[in-house]
């Protein structure tokens, strides 16, 4: 391992930037080149100045994910991406690990166990989680989904969420549940507003992935 590491940010959560720097600050080989808090600055800040290490998040404004992770790796495939999120499904780790990245933590991890994923990744090893390798056991295993962070959903929510995935209207969810278009709409914002997305093509991406849906 070289006498400093280099190290980038990638978040936009400023009490997430701001607990990492004071854990990073405890270790005197440890520089951090910058911080981000979009994908596009996080491309346009690579151009110049490449980080040893990345600690990217996967849910951040404009590009970001999986896909921001592919295109970081195709283009400096020497920087190791250690992704910390808040998401521990295995459709995440998954397609994150695919895409390039080196090691995959969850936020809520210890300053000890950060610092030995940046050790790992430096030496040319994989990190992931030892909850999250155990749930992509348990997955592989069951062919069931193991979360920490599992969406509370109601289970009138959970109802209205696999019919829209099946493509029923909102008339013809309240027709089917027996329940009235208002309270369709009300609880469809409210899955929306949950999952963070958009609109229906990224609720039910975002469902599938989490799990929610069959």
């Amino acid at each position: 391992m070289p006498d400093t590491i280099t190290l980038a940010i990638a978040d936009d959560h400023l009490i997430v930037v701001n607990g990492l720097r004071a854990m990073l600050a405890r270790r005197n080989d440890i520089r951090i080149l910058f911080e981000a808090a979009d994908g596009d600055t996080v491309l346009e800040q690579l151009q110049t100045q490449q980080p040893d290490i990345l600690l990217l998040d996967i849910q951040m404004p404009g590009l970001a994910g999986p896909e921001l992770c592919r295109k970081i790796h195709r283009q400096f495939p020497d920087i190791r991406i250690l992704v910390l999120t808040s998401h521990d499904t295995p459709a995440y780790v998954k397609q994150m690990m695919r895409n390039g990245a080196s090691g995959y933590l969850i936020k809520n991890s210890g300053m000890e166990e950060l610092f030995n994923a940046i050790n790992k990744v430096m030496e040319g090893e994989k990190y992931i989680d030892n909850y999250i390798r155990n749930g992509l056991v348990h997955e592989a295993l069951t062919g069931q989904t193991v979360s920490r962070y599992e969406i509370p959903l109601t289970r009138r929510e959970k109802d209205i969420l696999q019919l829209i995935a099946e493509e029923f209207s909102n008339p013809e969810i309240a027709a089917q549940l027996c329940i009235s278009l208002r309270t369709v709409e009300t609880h469809r914002q409210n899955i929306v507003h949950k999952l963070r997305v958009k609109n229906t093509v990224g609720l039910v991406k975002e469902a599938i992935k989490r799990g929610l849906i069959d």
